[in-house]
């Protein structure tokens, strides 16, 4: 068994055992006292292992259980997830003059993002404690994945969104079963989330620390599983990979998966990981030198899903790790053009949030030789309405041939 059954802060190494639940969304407490909050992750020993092992009687990302911070016969709670593909996009790496681009497309999990895999991880987790009742707080994405998955486990799950999201969202965490509650102010929510764990011994399953450290250890493990698919999917192991980011959950999860293989000896190399942000706290805190990101301006976002003015100490550790980079993507018609140019010339429609990767990616200075993963994190259908108002009206015509070449200008 490869999890040590520790967790260990980013920062300052501090160990803590396994499940140390005062710690699970609020970080590491020595950190936090010295003005720099920082996640608390899992540690494996991978010693004697030459590979990444698989499980093939496991559903979903539990293939990979033997990576996965779980006690050994902890019954998984999975809907299938992972296993999604990559779609080459020759015309888009011809245009930005690198050798090649690819999409790992997240919008194949089963509430359409890539926060399954953190949720099928995190709830499975709560099984394995005995947890009752799983709390979230969540623009959407989250929150209706862990929704999902606490339905398939039989827990409570309580939710704490703001009213701006848009009502799909809500429309989704409330399907799935979970009580949902909106607060005024983003950060309430989090005040609110550590008074309920305190309270009730109610599982954190994402961050409420203020400022932000990043989501449930045992979840952000969750997202190591999409590097080891790479290592399969791809003929060679790419050199960049671009995650729209917010507290940088999935691309510390990533950079972590590919840590893993290069470990075990499977890669000789970690890809440089690239964060897209709207308002670029990552990005500052790289430019400045910072342990801390942020805060920055901050302003409303069609990218609500990413849209923070503060980052985390996880995922600077990831860039810098890594050789890495962030970059800011302020512009509403900036990102919205991405969403719209990329479902038009390759059939792929992604939620704003996960369009900031592309203006991001055109941004970089990327040598020829280059290869590209872009993390397709959520489907655009979580936000019709956003895309819908970018687009013209359909036209209501006559029956005839003359009529219709007249509407579409042909």
């Amino acid at each position: 068994m490869t999890y040590t059954r520790t967790l260990a802060c980013l920062r300052c190494a501090a160990s803590y055992p396994d499940p140390s639940l005062e710690l699970v969304g609020r970080g590491c407490p020595a950190c936090e006292a010295a003005g720099v909050p920082s996640n608390v992750l899992p540690v494996y020993d991978l010693a004697g292992l030459s590979a990444v092992p698989v499980s093939d009687g496991e559903p979903g990302l539990f293939r990979y259980r033997a990576l996965l911070p779980l006690a050994a016969g902890t019954p998984v709670v999975s809907l299938a997830e992972g296993a999604t593909p990559v779609v080459d996009l020759p015309a888009v790496a011809e245009r930005l003059g690198v050798a090649s681009v690819v999409v790992k497309d997240e919008t194949r999990n089963p509430t359409w993002s890539y926060k399954d895999r953190l949720a099928s991880v995190a709830v499975t987790k709560a099984v394995e404690l005995g947890i009752d009742t799983v709390v979230v707080a969540s623009t959407g994405n989250h929150g209706a994945a862990i929704a999902a998955y606490a339905a398939r486990a039989g827990l409570r799950c309580v939710v704490l969104t703001v009213a701006s999201v848009p009502s799909t969202m809500k429309t989704l965490m409330q399907a799935y079963g979970a009580s949902v509650v909106a607060l005024p102010e983003p950060r309430q929510r989090w005040w609110l989330m550590r008074e309920l764990v305190e309270k009730f011994g109610w599982l954190a399953m994402s961050g409420h620390a203020d400022p932000p450290v990043g989501s449930n250890p045992y979840g952000v493990d969750g997202y190591k599983t999409i590097a080891y698919e790479l290592a399969d999917q791809l003929d060679a192991p790419p050199d960049v990979v671009v995650v729209p980011a917010a507290y940088a959950d999935g691309l510390v999860g990533v950079a972590r998966g590919f840590a893993d293989l290069v470990e075990l000896g499977v890669l000789e190399r970690s890809p440089r990981m690239v964060a897209a942000e709207p308002f670029g706290p990552h990005a500052a805190a790289l430019a400045s030198g910072s342990e801390v990101a942020g805060p920055v301006p901050y302003q409303p976002s069609v990218a609500f899903s990413t849209a923070s003015p503060v980052g985390t100490f996880q995922g600077l550790s990831a860039l810098r790790s890594t050789g890495g980079a962030a970059v800011a993507v302020p512009s509403d018609d900036v990102i919205l053009a991405a969403q719209r140019e990329l479902a038009a010339s390759a059939g792929l429609y992604q939620e704003a949030a996960s369009a900031t990767a592309w203006p991001a990616l055109a941004a970089l200075d990327l040598d020829p030789s280059a290869s590209v993963v872009v993390i397709g994190t959520s489907t655009g259908l979580k936000d019709v309405g956003a895309t819908a108002a970018t687009l013209p009206e359909v036209p209501v015509i006559e029956p005839a041939v003359d009529a219709l070449l007249a509407a579409i200008g042909s």
